[in-house]
């Protein structure tokens, strides 16, 4: 609607012009300050020039009125071009609110090292991925949703160490002796458990098993992290194991020293970062030759620019902060642009449960499994809340709130309004296709900004993409759904005169529902 609108008014202006939505739309549907920045070239007050640009447009179709005021153009748009925009979307639901974007992007995010079950930190990043993910695709970019396994290293070792010490405790009578460092939790022991039905109880009496526990844990614990996504609604196009990308190291580090990354001292080799902007050089290669965590991201994100992308997008946990500047350093000593990579943070959130913090889990040691709160609150109203803030803003909130059933939960709210749509259908004895042909006009001013506002999702998504603030969507449609109970409550629809176009806009208030929320990952209810 709103490129539309831009094509139209184009047409009739010079050069860039910015386009406004008033607040008060009896001004009108949208405004632009064009005048202001035309004053200065024609040496006239812009209120002389928005009355001279304002009879331009008195032929187009497309607005019903075009007024100045105050030096702002403001435009009204017709009800025969609002009719024809509910008519496409309610007959084409698929494709409503599709963009024509083109571009390639790698979108990396989750990444959580397969030591253990997902925690609610992981899930915050996932559930903004896994949307951005679906809100990009539906605007027409071509992204790829990938998973770094971090397989590599001595946190998988740690693992395999894990569950040979658990099940040697728990199935052996030999000694355990416990180390300062391994993972804790119940989990360990259940997959010890699993472990002894697979590979025998005598798995755990030789340390030479180790190893083969790690490769069996990681993979044990890579099936439970793609079930938790699962049943969050989250599926990844690409699984990139770092142990694998590790034979690259010899290549990628023979091209850093090419391109004079790096340097000797103290027995390390060194990324020279600050010339790049880091604040301090970074080891990438130990005294005893094994190379660093650095390393393993360096060599990761030259695979990643040999692919070729347009744009590279990672969604980090915000305690990797200090990270960003040296993974970029690196990116621009390999001969990329660095500026091809974006970096997005995810912070942390605060559980509560009846107003006091949330039980950490007895089964993963000291944290909150996602799975736990997927279970108590469901999916949807997880992926919902999740998505309320920007996502490196901190995030609170009680999971007593998403069981409530009325409007201080938001979800449930939107959730209402569509399923109070079925109802009013199904109380005219009616479907939509039935009144997709009535025209949408003579409407009254309640009427008109609620068919208006159910027509922004196209441009409330290009925004929420672009400035990745997907918060706008969640409450452009918690907005949507207050608009409609008010004008359900306020105007009867079934056996009215009115009642077809009622049923129409109501229609068209439903396929943006559907579609806003099916893009976030929850599939609209027509029943409560």
């Amino acid at each position: 609607m709103k490129k539309s609108v831009l094509n139209t008014i184009q047409k009739h202006l010079d050069g860039d012009f910015a386009l406004e939505k008033p607040k008060d739309l009896s001004f009108g549907h949208y405004a632009t300050p064009a005048a202001f920045s035309l004053a200065k070239v024609h040496r006239k007050s812009p209120m002389i020039i928005a009355e001279e640009l304002a009879k331009k447009f008195e032929d187009e179709a497309i607005f019903t009125k075009v007024d100045a005021l105050k030096g702002y153009l403001n435009f009204k748009l017709s009800d025969t071009f609002l009719d024809t925009k509910a008519t496409e979307a309610i007959l084409n639901e698929a494709e409503f609110a599709k963009g024509d974007k083109s571009g390639t992007i790698l979108l990396e995010y989750v990444s959580a090292n397969p030591t253990g079950p997902l925690h609610i930190g992981h899930a915050r990043g996932a559930v903004f991925g896994d949307t951005l993910y679906k809100i990009g695709k539906h605007l027409g970019y071509d992204i790829t949703a990938e998973y770094y396994v971090n397989d590599a290293g001595n946190q998988i070792r740690l693992l395999g160490l894990s569950i040979f010490l658990a099940g040697r405790d728990k199935f052996t009578d030999l000694e355990v002796s416990w180390p300062e460092e391994f993972y804790r939790g119940e989990y360990i022991y259940d997959l010890a458990e699993v472990a002894k039905e697979a590979l025998g109880t005598e798995i755990f009496e030789d340390e030479k098993n180790i190893e083969t526990l790690s490769e069996w844990g990681k993979e044990k614990m890579l099936d439970l992290i793609r079930q938790n996504l699962a049943d969050a609604n989250i599926t990844f196009d690409t699984f990139v194991s770092e142990k694998a990308l590790f034979e690259k190291w010899e290549d990628t580090f023979a091209k850093l020293k090419e391109h004079g990354a790096v340097y000797e001292k103290d027995g390390k080799v060194w990324l020279k970062s600050t010339e790049k902007g880091d604040e301090k050089d970074r080891v990438i290669v130990r005294e005893d030759g094994r190379p660093t965590y650095l390393a393993g991201d360096i060599i990761y994100h030259n695979e990643k620019f040999e692919r070729g992308y347009d744009h590279y997008i990672n969604i980090w946990g915000a305690d990797h902060h200090g990270y960003i500047a040296r993974v970029k350093a690196a990116v621009a000593f390999l001969g990329y642009d660095p500026e091809k990579l974006e970096v997005i943070l995810s912070q942390m959130v605060a559980l509560l449960k009846g107003g006091e913090p949330y039980k950490m889990s007895k089964r993963a040691g000291n944290f909150i499994l996602m799975s736990d709160v997927v279970e108590e609150v469901g999916a949807e109203a997880l992926r919902f809340i999740f998505l309320t803030k920007k996502s490196d803003t901190h995030l609170e909130f009680d999971v007593d709130m998403l069981k409530t059933e009325d409007s201080s939960n938001p979800i449930y709210y939107i959730q209402y309004a569509h399923a109070r749509i079925n109802q009013v259908f199904e109380k005219a004895g009616k479907d939509p296709h039935e009144v997709v042909q009535t025209k949408l006009e003579e409407l009254d001013e309640d009427a008109q900004n609620l068919l208006f506002s159910a027509l922004l999702l196209p441009e409330v998504l290009e925004d929420a993409f672009e400035s990745r603030q997907l918060q706008k969507l969640t409450d452009y449609l918690k907005s949507l759904a207050a608009l409609y109970h008010q004008f359900y409550n306020k105007h009867k629809i079934v056996g009215t005169k009115n009642e077809d176009k009622l049923l129409k806009l109501s229609a068209m208030v439903a396929v943006t529902l559907r579609t806003g929320l099916k893009l976030m990952g929850i599939e609209a209810k027509y029943k409560m």
